[in-house]
C-alpha cells in the first residue's frame, strides 16, 4: 500500500490507519526517561488497534504494560466516534483490581459528553492536563492537529505521513528546530485494521522530545570538487542538485537541494535548512506565483526537466 492510498485517505478524510505494538515499543522505549511522573494523553486513539472489536489500542496497551516500569503518573486515551454522539474515555492511574500492580486490567472506562473529537472543548480540557501527547492523528487533519499541540505548548510523539514534511506549516517548525523526526519509520502500519494492507516506509514519528539521533553526524565520503558533473545546478535557482542523501558532498559550502529523505539524517549542528524548493516556488510563499506557473518556470528544473521537492541545505563550517 503506497502513496496513492495515503493521498486517497487525505482527500476522503478516511484516516483509519493503525500502528503495530512492536513499532510503538521500538520507538517509545527511547523516550522512557521523559515519562516518569508525567500525564500522557492519547487524544486520537485508534481504539480498535489491538484487533477488530477490541476497544483499546496498541498505544494504550503498551503504556499500560509499562506503566510501572516507566513510572508514569497517568494515561488518558480518547477517540473519535464518527457516527455516535458520545465516545468513551480510558484512564489508567491506579490499581483498580487490587492485585498490587497497575496494568492493562486496571484501565477505567468513562463515558464522555461528546464524540471525542480532539478539537472539542472536552478534549482540549484534557489536553491542558497532559504533559506529553502520544498518538497517531488523522493524516487529513495533520496540520491542524500539530498547530493545536504547538498552541498549547505540549511535548509530543506522534505519527504522520512523511510527505507532511512538505507542508508549509510543518516545514516551518522543522526549519526552526521546534520539531524533528524520531528514531524509526513505522513498519507495521495497517489500514482499517486489515493486516494484509500495510504501509512501509511512508510514515514517520514526529516529536519535540530531544533524542540522540538528531545529533548524529552524516559522513558520506562524497566530494564535489573533481566530481562537479555529478552535481548540476538548477536552471532557475542558485543551488546544486543532490539526488541521494548518500551523495551529499562533504566539501561543498554552497546551497544544495537534497531529497526529502534527508530529514531522516538531519543534524542541526551539521547543516542549516535554508528553505524548501518545489517545482514552482519556495515553500515560504503561500501560493504558486501565477506568472511563474504560466511561463513554466520550475525552480528545481535541470536541463528543462523538473525534480520533485528538494530541501535546500547548507553545510555549517
Amino acid at each position: 500500500m503506497g502513496n496513492a492510498s495515503l493521498r486517497a485517505a487525505d482527500g476522503n478524510k478516511d484516516d483509519e490507519f493503525y500502528t503495530g505494538y512492536d513499532d510503538i515499543k521500538k520507538e517509545l522505549v527511547n523516550y522512557a526517561k521523559y515519562f516518569k511522573g508525567k500525564v500522557i494523553y492519547c487524544n486520537c486513539d485508534d481504539h480498535y488497534g489491538i484487533g477488530l472489536g477490541t476497544p483499546k489500542s496498541n498505544f494504550l496497551k503498551y503504556l499500560a504494560d509499562n506503566f510501572e516500569a516507566f513510572q508514569i503518573k497517568k494515561v488518558i486515551a480518547t477517540h473519535y466516534e464518527k457516527d455516535k454522539d458520545r465516545s468513551t474515555m480510558y484512564i489508567l492511574d491506579k490499581d483498580n483490581t487490587g492485585d498490587g500492580i497497575i496494568c492493562f486490567e486496571d484501565i477505567a472506562e468513562i463515558p464522555m459528553q461528546g464524540n471525542g473529537d480532539f478539537r472539542s472543548p472536552e478534549c482540549i480540557k484534557l489536553l491542558k492536563q497532559a504533559d506529553i501527547v502520544i498518538t497517531n492523528p488523522p493524516f487529513s487533519l495533520f496540520r491542524e492537529y500539530v498547530a493545536q499541540l504547538m498552541e498549547y505548548k505540549k511535548k509530543f510523539l506522534i505519527i504522520g505521513n512523511k510527505n507532511a514534511l512538505s507542508y508549509k506549516e510543518i516545514f516551518t517548525i522543522i526549519k526552526n528546530n521546534e520539531v524533528w523526526l524520531g528514531y524509526n519509520s513505522p513498519s507495521d502500519f495497517t489500514y482499517k485494521g486489515e493486516p494484509t494492507k500495510k504501509i512501509t516506509g511512508l510514515t514517520r514519528w514526529f516529536t519535540n522530545l530531544v533524542n540522540s539521533k538528531r545529533n548524529e553526524f552524516l559522513h558520506t565520503g562524497k566530494k564535489y570538487y573533481g566530481f562537479e558533473n555529478m552535481y548540476p545546478h538548477y536552471d532557475n535557482y542558485d543551488a546544486i542538485n543532490v539526488d541521494k542523501v548518500g551523495d551529499i558532498p562533504m566539501d561543498y559550502d554552497g546551497v544544495m537541494g537534497v531529497p526529502i529523505t534527508f530529514m531522516d539524517k538531519y543534524n542541526p549542528e551539521q547543516f542549516e535548512i535554508i528553505d524548501g524548493l518545489n517545482r514552482y516556488t519556495i515553500l515560504d510563499v503561500a501560493k504558486v506565483n501565477d506568472w511563474a506557473k504560466a511561463n513554466h518556470i520550475h525552480l528545481t528544473e535541470i536541463n528543462g526537466k523538473s525534480k520533485y521537492l528538494r530541501i535546500l541545505i547548507k553545510r555549517k563550517k
